[in-house]
């Protein structure tokens, strides 16, 4: 990392600390396959510990009720990001192994932005208080109100492909609205989460417990969290098997959650559109960051009478499609974050060969890259929606090709999945597409490229890919609870 090496410590009640048992584990650069370095290998100890100094913060300290700290500790932490951006895109870029292109978007600049200063913002603005007047019954007229208030200590959970992006978007929230919480990254990117935890202890604020930062190679540290009877919410981005564990595991302690999980969306191309234009597109939408992101539009819906011609010039766009050395501006795909998420797709990319879907272009391991963890960008046409590959997440640069015969055709496509993450439709008239867009259940959906991203924007799924949303009022509402309230009016 150019001489750099990331924050191995952990943040546990406002100290910077190693595991309780010293041990580490290796934080890998995807790309090479090379050491990075070392980071605490976080016990159950060690999270039991995390959880009770966030409890302790909630309960003893006025966090949850001084907004103007709340205000300024948020603030330095923006500013401390800012200042340290560079560092931290470098970390990026080996730690996650994203395109250097593709930091100047989600994975970084964009959610810099304005992912913390949103939420400080709301702040002020968020309606804490509503007066509802004076109501006259049977007990009398009282005076009525409606309070927000925090929900308590919340359990942070990020997954390892936009790992700064989501836990910017995610804490930011948690913490603006009064909570305080333990942010467990995965094992597979830490360093961005530890750099987060150093910044909070020595250029912040924050009071000892309020933010905790507990890295782990095994994951069944983080159920922890979910166990535990003083963790009051979990918010959680992630796969949806491991969702739906934490559903399962918080029903004993009536946990609250978040979850924002996987998703399966359709680009859905329409009968009007240029298709020497567009269709080049649908190659970065499936394979930008190795296709390792929940509203990647995997599944391309053709006109039958395009589907030819399409598939043409979809061959010459995955021939050609930019990937390989992360830090060369210009390179749009990198490898796969880990040697088991390579094996887990190219088992994919056999498993749609073998149900009989055609594969036009990759498919395997490139030559040119026998070092990293790289799958070559993968091209499938003749896929029927019923194939495994047109069904499951496989979080790689795989897009399966899916003829339609009319626009019924395709919407009953699109919206045949247990996913409803994302999705976006391509025609040359914009009633037609918002018309589409109304009838796809999915929880985000862009007509003709229209970009929903922001802080403001709540983000989530229907069906399997997810309960709740981030950002926007929706998100800041999720974690908290209410309290409605009453007293004798004169």
């Amino acid at each position: 990392m150019a001489g750099n090496i990331g924050e191995r410590r952990m943040l546990i009640d406002g100290k910077l600390v190693d595991s309780s048992n010293g041990k580490t584990f290796d934080n890998i650069n995807p790309a090479t396959e090379d050491v990075l370095g070392p980071v605490a290998d976080g016990t159950k100890e060690d999270m039991n510990r995390a959880i009770d100094a966030a409890r302790r913060a909630f309960d003893e300290t006025d966090w949850s009720t001084n907004k103007e700290l709340r205000k300024r500790v948020l603030r330095q932490m923006h500013d401390a990001l800012v200042e340290e951006r560079e560092e931290l895109r470098e970390e990026l870029i080996n730690e996650v192994g994203c395109p250097r292109t593709v930091t100047y978007m989600a994975q970084l600049d964009w959610p810099l932005e304005d992912g913390i200063l949103y939420p400080i913002r709301m702040i002020d603005q968020f309606e804490w208080d509503r007066d509802m007047g004076v109501h006259e019954s049977a007990m009398g007229k009282s005076q009525r109100f409606i309070w927000k208030e925090p929900m308590g200590v919340v359990g942070s959970i990020v997954p390892w492909n936009y790992p700064f992006e989501v836990t910017i978007n995610k804490v930011a929230q948690v913490l603006a609205t009064g909570n305080t919480t333990i942010l467990k990254p995965a094992p597979d990117t830490p360093w961005n989460a530890t750099r987060l935890g150093r910044i909070v202890a020595e250029k912040t604020d924050m009071p000892a417990g309020v933010f905790n930062v507990v890295t782990s190679a095994d994951h069944m540290v983080g159920e922890e969290l979910t166990l535990s009877p003083k963790v009051d919410q979990i918010s959680f981005t992630g796969s949806t098997r491991v969702g739906k564990r934490i559903m399962e595991l918080g029903a004993p302690t009536l946990k609250r959650v978040f979850l924002e999980l996987g998703g399966k969306s359709a680009a859905m191309v329409m009968d009007d559109v240029d298709i020497e234009a567009l269709i080049p597109m649908l190659a970065f939408g499936a394979c930008v960051h190795g296709g390792q992101g929940c509203a990647m539009q995997t599944r391309a819906l053709i006109p039958r009478q395009f589907y030819k011609r399409s598939l043409e010039i979809l061959e010459a766009a995955f021939q050609n499609f930019p990937y390989g050395d992360p830090q060369e501006m210009g390179v749009m795909m990198g490898p796969q974050v880990s040697k088991l998420q390579r094996e887990r797709i190219l088992g994919y990319i056999e498993k749609g060969k073998a149900e009989g879907a055609r594969l036009i272009v990759g498919g395997g391991r490139p030559e040119k890259h026998p070092k990293g963890w790289f799958v070559e960008p993968t091209l499938f046409a003749d896929v029927d929606n019923s194939m495994t590959i047109a069904r499951e997440e496989i979080f790689g640069p795989v897009l399966a090709v899916i003829p339609y015969d009319n626009e019924e055709h395709a919407i009953q496509i699109a919206n045949d999945s247990i996913y409803g993450l994302s999705g976006g439709v391509y025609t040359t008239d914009h009633e037609r597409g918002v018309r589409i867009a109304r009838r796809i259940r999915t929880g985000s959906f862009s007509v003709n490229g229209g970009g929903w991203y922001g802080a403001d924007m709540p983000y989530g799924g229907y069906k399997d890919s997810g309960v709740g949303r981030q950002n926007g009022i929706e998100g800041f509402n999720q974690y908290l609870e209410t309290k409605i309230v009453a007293w004798p009016a004169p």
